[in-house]
């Protein structure tokens, strides 16, 4: 970004409508762009180790006070989407892989190599053509209606949850695929062991056998490739988040990128590093519960 020709202080005189070259010159002088690319990169280094992440070019205000007015509904779409990727996934790979060679078995296959090549982007303007403008039954953009300005909690989360199904679902569906591909794979190896069989042998019902001592088992893969996952499911909030207006990081990353704020942006990647590596920490812990195995040392 530092390479490529203009700065923020050109974006700022082409909103302004232009403004004459001395002034242009005391922004670039005010903001330090007339510096060196290392000075300025050592005065940030040197601010971060301060944590303080400096101020936005673009809007005008601290760069920590914005990424923390956007966080939570960046938070709501990507904790959303991953658990109903997760829950879908897991249905769908757990009962396909009962019957490998049935018919929802092939469907499975089809609709998760179809949802996995899919563009988010492509996915969410259809969802945007099929639900807001055909079957008007969802919110175009955004993340509450304006219009509802006094109304108690319950309203305003039924507004919040209207607006997040279609962001959610794009979201998702790529996902989707991968999670039941993988239990799929993981439960037909799971139900091929030998402790398995000793459960048929003893007469238990198939749903006991596996739901009660094969499912657990066949999860640990699944929760260790959501965590890996973590990071595309925020990479891939950025496009759904400008698809649908949706007031998050990933939209405020976009609009910084095309304003050249560059202590936002940095910023952005800071806050979104430490949601995956959090993200990370939750699922070691996940895996814990499920498999406690894990994480012992003899």
């Amino acid at each position: 970004m530092h390479m490529a020709p203009g700065d923020v202080a050109d974006t700022i005189a082409q909103s302004a409508g232009g403004i004459d070259p001395e002034a242009l010159e005391q922004i670039r002088r005010e903001y330090g762009l007339d510096q060196p690319f290392i000075v300025q990169l050592g005065s940030y280094v040197g601010r971060m180790l301060q944590f303080d992440l400096g101020y936005s070019f673009f809007y005008s205000q601290p760069v920590t006070d914005l990424i923390l007015d956007r966080l939570p509904a960046t938070l709501l779409l990507v904790i959303s989407a991953q658990l109903l990727a997760l829950t879908v996934g897991v249905v769908f790979g757990v009962i396909s892989a009962r019957k490998p060679n049935g018919i929802f078995s092939h469907f499975v296959t089809l609709a998760s190599l179809i949802g996995y090549s899919a563009p988010v982007f492509w996915t969410g303007l259809l969802m945007l053509v099929i639900f807001s403008l055909i079957l008007p039954w969802f919110p175009v953009a955004g993340m509450r209606d304006v219009t509802i300005e006094n109304g108690n909690f319950f309203i305003h989360t039924v507004d919040i949850a209207r607006h997040l199904v279609l962001p959610m679902v794009t979201l998702a569906s790529i996902f989707v695929a991968l999670y039941s591909r993988l239990s799929r794979a993981s439960m037909i190896e799971v139900l091929g062991s030998d402790y398995v069989r000793t459960a048929k042998a003893k007469g238990l019902q198939t749903n006991q056998v596996v739901y009660k001592h094969a499912l657990k088992n066949a999860m640990s893969p699944v929760i260790t490739l959501a965590g890996l996952q973590l990071s595309a499911v925020v990479s891939g909030a950025v496009l759904v988040e400008a698809v649908f207006s949706w007031p998050g990081l990933g939209s405020l990353a976009f609009q910084s990128i095309i304003a050249r704020d560059t202590p936002t942006i940095l910023g952005i990647l800071f806050f979104s590093s430490l949601v995956v590596i959090v993200g990370n920490q939750l699922t070691d812990l996940a895996l814990r519960l499920v498999d406690p195995r894990v994480g012992r040392t003899k």
